[in-house]
């Protein structure tokens, strides 16, 4: 109880940088689509290719194995979140967590709008059985670690730039605090991680071969 009214209190007090990081992401996400939009026929279908060769290395009995995804899949979302965890230390990190949220929804934005731009209806069905799964959990996992980032940032400005700056003001307890929520973050990522292995792969070649399979 004590928990979720501190949880509470915490958003209250951050709810600007909270919406800020959700609206970069979703910027991100349009700004993704709109790069499909303004590829060439050319670039779009020589890219297509790829994904075509991609479907077809699946279709062929070709699988990847759970644990080499699974393995992958966890160790991208820990890097990308000891980055902002290190970017959020160093002060002058702070742009570049907005360019990897910004960055995380242009990823989302791009490989769904592609996807149904190439496919229509087939590919947002594709896209919602390998792309939607993980991300409904690791988005979050991200906005909050790049907010979290925002907000250790500029508590650090605000000591360095106060007028009465003190070695006596505390400096441990928000850091532990902060490494804390950033390791809890890190082992709910393992999450994700584990839908994106056996839930959504799975999900992605069934649906691809029986695409290909209907063709």
């Amino acid at each position: 109880m004590i928990k979720r009214t501190l949880a509470m209190d915490h958003l209250k007090t951050h709810a600007t940088i909270y919406i800020f990081m959700i609206i970069l992401f979703l910027t991100g996400i349009i700004f993704g689509a709109i790069v499909v939009n303004s590829m060439g026929f050319e670039q779009r279908t020589d890219l297509f290719f790829y994904v075509e060769r991609f479907f077809g290395y699946l279709t062929n009995e070709n699988t990847i194995a759970n644990n080499d995804i699974l393995k992958e899949s966890y160790v991208y979302h820990a890097r990308y979140l000891f980055l902002l965890f290190i970017l959020g230390l160093s002060v002058i990190g702070l742009p570049i967590v907005w360019i990897l949220i910004f960055l995380k929804g242009l990823v989302v934005g791009f490989s769904v709008g592609f996807i149904v731009n190439q496919l229509g209806l087939k590919g947002f069905l594709l896209a919602t059985f390998s792309i939607a799964p993980q991300n409904i959990l690791v988005i979050p996992i991200y906005i909050i670690a790049g907010s979290l980032s925002m907000i250790f940032t500029l508590g650090l400005l605000n000591k360095l730039f106060a007028r009465k700056v003190s070695f006596s003001q505390p400096v441990l307890h928000p850091f532990i605090k902060y490494a804390s929520v950033f390791a809890i973050l890190l082992i709910l990522s393992a999450i994700p991680a584990l839908i994106e292995a056996y839930v959504a792969n799975e999900a992605m070649v069934s649906y691809i071969k029986s695409l290909y399979a209907t063709e």
